[in-house]
């Protein structure tokens, strides 16, 4: 059972939310929270799997409620929705280390699998924002970035699939692509999200654009 927590400042929003994702019967929404200082509280208390969190909230937002749960020794995966598809906090989001993303008009089948996708920590979620923000954002990388010195601890075939996972390719058209299985690549990504001490694919993809190894405009995301 996969537990959630719902984050929003809209009633209306929560408790359809919260509808939906009970009936996917292995999701069990533990609790709701109207603003960030609540959400933190909450998933301080009840521990949740997923923080489902919109970015704009009263008295402490999205982002900052973001930051303050990844600064716990176990947080939660937190899946970010928004109505702004090209909201630069949501590029600050990631760097926070937000797992997903969604637009709050999702339908049902996608909230209930992008809520499995971040606990599972395979992809990125609505690869439509992420491209966005990649290719707006990430560009503007700080000066003097360079490349982290754990990357030298990469293989030649993990800076390979980190490029690819840059790009927002699956596990499987990472496998297709290089005509290897899909569990190798998998191996590889735990690897590198191992050795460059990273919790997802979220923060691999931050790294891999502010730092050179992939470069705006090579993304090819084609999935919907």
């Amino acid at each position: 059972m996969i537990r959630i927590l719902i984050a929003d400042d809209q009633t209306l929003v929560r408790e359809s939310f919260a509808l939906l994702l009970d009936l996917e019967g292995v999701i069990e929404v533990v609790g709701q929270a109207g603003d960030g200082l609540e959400a933190v509280a909450i998933a301080r208390s009840l521990r949740p799997d997923v923080v489902v969190m919109d970015i704009r909230m009263p008295n402490l937002d999205g982002l900052e409620a973001t930051r303050r749960l990844m600064a716990d020794p176990t947080p939660p995966r937190v899946l970010i929705l928004t109505t702004f598809d090209s909201d630069e906090n949501l590029y600050e989001a990631m760097k926070a280390g937000a797992s997903g993303f969604l637009l709050k008009d999702v339908r049902r089948g996608q909230l209930a699998e992008a809520v499995r996708t971040v606990m599972a920590g395979e992809a990125l979620v609505s690869p439509q924002i992420t491209r966005r923000l990649i290719e707006t954002f990430c560009h503007r990388r700080p000066v003097g970035c360079g490349v982290p010195e754990a990357l030298s601890a990469l293989t030649p075939r993990e800076l390979e699939i980190l490029r690819l996972v840059a790009r927002g390719l699956t596990n499987n058209e990472i496998a297709a692509t290089l005509f290897v299985g899909q569990t190798t690549v998998k191996t590889h990504v735990a690897h590198i999200l191992t050795k460059l001490a990273l919790k997802d694919r979220a923060q691999a993809v931050v790294v891999a654009y502010e730092c050179g190894i992939a470069v705006p405009g090579e993304s090819r995301i084609h999935r919907a």
